[in-house]
């Protein structure tokens, strides 16, 4: 089974909805499982993961911001933040 996980980093831009949709719409597609890390690289430390579907990303286009939010992480920075994020990744492949 292929699996991905799609996040937004850093400030807001433009089009980054659109980009969300995107991802998940191809992924989808080719049925590949795709996971929404909410709150950029701090959510995927903390494990703010959902798993996303068409409905996820039904009516974001026209937006602003990100449907996943964004959020900067000083923790992220760090190889025990990075680490934490692996170990979340990890416990979410053996739920699934």
């Amino acid at each position: 089974m292929k699996r991905l996980g799609v996040l937004t980093s850093g400030g807001d831009a433009p089009g980054m909805n659109a980009a969300i949709r995107a991802v998940v719409r191809k992924c989808i597609y080719h049925d590949v499982e795709i996971y929404g890390i909410k709150n950029g690289y701090q959510g995927l430390i903390e494990g703010n993961i959902e798993k996303m579907d068409v409905g996820s990303v039904g009516d974001i286009i026209q937006r602003g911001g990100t449907k996943l939010y964004t959020a900067r992480s000083e923790e992220f920075k760090t190889e025990a933040g990075r680490q934490k994020g692996i170990e979340q990744l990890k416990s979410l492949v053996l739920k699934v």
